[in-house]
């Protein structure tokens, strides 16, 4: 059975949205973040030595990074399920937001978290960081017009990939600036499989 190494209020949170997609068992152990620094704790770097998470384990494995995990899980565990017949062009396009999720997305908003904390020393690089943010964000919202999820009106593992990206443009971004996006976010949140993942992770402050 695989078992989920959940930091709250984490990226690992949409490892076990995907899970409960799927019906797949898993175990959860619960890690808390430093309620100071917000780091999360060091008994994680007995599972891996980045000590983040997600990580999962199972059957001997240590997984880590948001898009490997989705890709082995819905490799070894989805059935077909969550993503386009690899054959089809339309798995490039799969491939091509799981990886833009973290490649691309993220980048900006954490940028904006960690300069924040420069206080005056920092002002020089908001306007940089926010057209950033807001280049992203068009981007996905562009791509969200006429349809439910990414590639069409069918969840795939790339929208459990980003919907990070769109619920920290809740907090970090006007989300509601790009309708698209926040329907697509209030969209996956109202889902029962996501609601039954919060169930099982806890208190999430992005949902």
């Amino acid at each position: 059975m695989l078992t989920v190494h959940h930091l709250n209020d984490s990226r690992s949170q949409r490892i076990l949205w995907l899970l409960e997609e799927l019906g797949v068992p898993y175990e959860i152990k619960h890690y808390q973040r430093d309620p100071q620094t917000r780091l999360a704790p060091p008994e994680l770097k007995a599972v891996h030595p980045l000590g983040k998470s997600p990580v999962i384990t199972g059957g001997g494995r240590v997984i880590i990074e948001s898009g490997a995990i989705i890709d082995y899980i819905v490799r070894h565990h989805g059935g077909g399920r969550l993503q386009p017949d690899p054959a089809s062009p339309a798995y490039d396009d799969y491939m091509q937001w799981l990886h833009f999720a973290e490649g691309s997305a993220m980048l900006p908003m954490l940028l904006k978290l960690y300069v924040s904390r420069l206080g005056a020393a920092g002002a020089p690089l908001g306007p940089r960081i926010e057209s950033e943010i807001d280049n992203h964000l068009r981007y996905i919202n562009e791509a969200l017009t006429g349809r439910d999820y990414l590639l069409g009106n069918d969840l795939t593992g790339a929208d459990i990939q980003l919907s990070f990206v769109g619920e920290i443009a809740g907090a970090r971004a006007n989300r509601a600036a790009y309708p698209h996006v926040d329907a697509w976010v209030r969209r996956f949140q109202a889902r029962p499989a996501y609601k039954a993942a919060l169930v099982r992770g806890g208190p999430y402050s992005f949902a």
